[in-house]
C-alpha cells in the first residue's frame, strides 16, 4: 500500500466564525490527539481526507500527517458530516505507536450463499455488521470477510466461531450473533404467492371494469325516462271582457 501523507497546518484561533474562514478557503478544522500529549489544533483538506474515507481500509487507514515539518503517524479519530449535503467539517486525528496495539472497530463483509437459503429457502439476516479488535496498526484488517456458505436454516454464526488471525484480539462479546438464517415469515409467503398469481389479475379487473362500465350505460339508457317530468298545463287564454 502506498505511503499517504496530509498536509496539515497549525492554527491558534477557535471558534466557529474561525472555522467558517477555513471553511471558505477550502479547509477544515481538526485537532490532534496522542497519548500524554495535549491536543493540537489544525487544519486539513477535505478532499484528501475525504479520500482516505473512501478508499478500502475507510476511516481504520493508517497515515502521515505532516505539521510543522515533521510527520506523525495517524489514524482518524473522529470525523463530522454535514447532515444535508454529507460534506466534511471537522475531522480528528490520533497519534499512534507502532508497537503499541490499538483498538479499532471493522466492517464484516459476508462471503458465498448459505445452504439454508439456496437449499432450504431461509433467509439471511445479517445482525453484526462492525467488530471491535485490538491489534498493532499495521495489523489493521479493511474489512473482516465471514464464510456463511455452511449455515443451514435456523442456524447461525457467533463471534466465538471466528476464525481470524493470531494477530487480531477480538473485544466484542464472544456470543454476539453474526448472521443467522431464518424461516420467512407467513406474510412473505403469501405476498410470494400473490406475486405468482399476478399476472392473471389485470385480466380480470378489467373484465370486472367492464361490466360496471356495461351497467352504467343501461342505467344512463334508463335514467331519462325516469327523469322525465309531465309537461306543464298550457296556460289558460286570458278572459276578454265582455262588451
Amino acid at each position: 500500500m502506498p505511503e499517504i501523507v496530509v498536509a496539515a497546518q497549525g492554527r491558534t484561533d477557535t471558534g466557529k466564525n474561525t472555522n467558517r474562514r477555513l471553511r471558505a478557503q477550502g479547509l477544515i478544522p481538526g485537532i490532534l490527539y496522542g497519548a500524554r500529549k495535549t491536543p493540537v489544533p489544525v487544519a486539513v483538506s477535505p478532499k484528501e481526507i475525504g479520500a482516505i474515507l473512501r478508499s478500502a481500509a475507510g476511516e481504520n487507514t493508517l497515515f502521515d500527517l505532516e505539521l510543522s515539518g515533521s510527520r506523525r503517524k495517524v489514524i482518524l479519530k473522529e470525523y463530522q458530516l454535514e447532515p444535508l449535503k454529507g460534506r466534511l467539517l471537522h475531522a480528528d486525528f490520533y497519534e499512534v505507536a507502532l508497537d503499541k496495539p490499538l483498538a479499532v472497530k471493522v466492517h464484516v463483509e459476508t462471503q458465498g450463499i448459505p445452504i439454508g437459503v439456496k437449499v432450504e429457502g431461509g433467509i439471511l439476516d445479517f445482525v453484526t455488521r462492525e467488530l471491535e479488535i485490538e491489534c498493532l496498526p499495521l495489523d489493521i484488517p479493511d474489512r473482516i470477510v465471514v464464510d456463511v456458505s455452511a449455515i443451514g436454516l435456523n442456524k447461525h454464526l457467533r463471534v466465538s466461531e471466528l476464525k481470524l488471525s493470531d494477530k487480531l484480539k477480538v473485544l466484542t462479546d464472544p456470543d454476539v450473533v453474526i448472521v443467522h438464517v431464518v424461516a420467512p415469515r407467513a406474510e412473505e409467503v403469501v405476498a410470494a404467492e400473490v406475486a405468482a398469481e399476478g399476472a392473471a389479475e389485470p385480466e380480470v379487473i378489467k373484465k370486472g371494469k367492464t361490466e360496471a362500465e356495461g351497467d352504467d350505460k343501461k342505467a344512463a339508457e334508463k335514467k331519462p325516462e325516469k327523469a322525465e317530468k309531465p309537461e306543464k298545463a298550457e296556460k289558460k287564454p286570458e278572459k276578454k271582457d265582455k262588451k
